[in-house]
């Protein structure tokens, strides 16, 4: 969970990358060993609010996508594995083309960072309320 953690401030940090100015032989060191600036140009980040209880229906990126959670509790499941809770700090990665869905908890709000990696998402069926509390898979 903490690796994910980390993925999720690096891909942040990409959003908001300084140019260099002049050559690293000019600057003070800031890293060791080699480290290259990346562009973001196919990243896509946004923050959702979902109320007690609200959740998308089952659907896939086709890049993948990264959830944080900002505020509140989320529950997240994959296609084929059980559902799991995730709280303030915690995130999930959903690889590509990986059926899922992910929503508020029952009786807490949530505010999720979500990054998406480009491509297209594809819109399945809707969550059943037997799948958001865990009965079924």
């Amino acid at each position: 969970m903490k690796r994910v953690g980390i993925a999720v401030a690096l891909a942040l940090a990409m959003l908001f990358v300084a140019r260099w100015s002049g050559s690293a032989q000019q600057e003070a060191p800031r890293f060791t060993g080699k480290s290259d600036t990346m562009d973001a140009k196919d990243l896509g980040i946004g923050r959702r609010s979902f109320e007690p209880g609200a959740r998308s229906w089952w659907h896939s990126h086709d890049k993948g996508q990264l959830i944080f959670v900002e505020q509140g509790r989320a529950r997240v499941q994959k296609k084929g594995q059980p559902m799991k809770e995730l709280g303030v700090g915690d995130s999930d990665y959903t690889a590509p083309n990986v059926v899922h869905w992910h929503g508020a908890a029952p009786n807490e709000r949530l505010v999720q960072v979500a990054v998406s990696f480009g491509g297209a998402i594809k819109w399945l069926e809707q969550t059943t309320d037997d799948e958001y509390t865990g009965k079924v898979r």
